[in-house]
């Protein structure tokens, strides 16, 4: 019978998946049959994430993780594997943006460059690393996805440290398709547009910002954390066992209106 879709018998690491995006793909992989790690850097969040995920019937593990850590992520990826015992698909969601002010280019400190990099590139390199490898040694393949957005391929202005990060993960993901495919293990990465999530409640709370960019979107309305649920379904099933390298735009047609 064919069950393309069926994740039963796999196992998901989803990084910032406490809220938002990846909270809305954490649920849609248990409810397709897979057991669930989250890691996040809020308790409280972790706690709720996790007793929300516990209600699918699959086993989840809410771990608390700074992914800029390096023996962080390592301690949380070796946790995670005692727990849950290996890894089938790693989703880099975890992920911050800028700070939203109206600074420009030539006035962004050091500070705020790195910050943003160390979270959505760092972070990405650091937990990709350690799924990459354990995929390897357990051998029979693998997924690693990454939550890049349109800022990767849109010109953002005042937003040139968050647009070089998700351009960074794109090449990342692209180098990672090429150098372990025939360990059997692909990579792609997803381009969100305007989604309601904790980190843009500012700019989706701004009279002014949802008066300029509703208008842009042909579906009329913002995105949603479980707008991402069937992709990462998608791509961690084997429905997509032949698909790798690829970036996913799911924006309700944003980037072409």
């Amino acid at each position: 019978m064919f069950k393309p879709f069926d994740l039963s018998g796999k196992v998901a690491l989803v990084t910032g998946g406490n809220g938002g995006i990846g909270l809305g793909m954490a649920r849609a992989m248990a409810e397709a049959g897979a057991d669930i790690a989250i890691w996040g850097t809020n308790a409280a969040k972790n706690k709720a994430a996790q007793a929300d995920l516990e209600k699918t019937g699959r086993k989840v593990l809410a771990l608390q993780c700074d992914v800029t850590d390096e023996r962080a992520v390592e301690t949380a990826f070796a946790g995670t594997l005692r727990e849950l015992g290996r890894i089938d698909g790693c989703f880099a969601n975890a992920g911050v943006a800028g700070l939203g002010k109206t600074v420009s280019f030539t006035q962004m400190t050091t500070d705020e460059w790195s910050r943003v990099l160390k979270v959505n590139l760092d972070g990405a390199f650091f937990t990709f690393r350690a799924a990459a490898r354990h995929m390897v040694e357990r051998g029979g393949g693998g997924v690693l996805v990454g939550t890049a957005s349109l800022a990767a391929i849109e010109g953002t202005a005042r937003n040139e440290h968050y647009a070089a990060t998700k351009g960074g993960l794109i090449s990342m993901i692209r180098a990672l398709s090429v150098e372990f495919a025939r360990s059997g293990i692909r990579a792609n990465a997803i381009l969100p547009g305007w989604i309601e999530t904790d980190m843009t409640a500012n700019a989706i709370g701004n009279e002014k910002f949802v008066g300029n960019v509703m208008p842009r979107i042909p579906m009329r309305r913002w995105g949603s954390g479980e707008d991402f649920g069937g992709i990462a379904v998608y791509l961690l099933s084997s429905a997509s066992a032949y698909h790798t390298g690829d970036t996913f735009v799911i924006d309700g047609g944003y980037s072409l209106f």
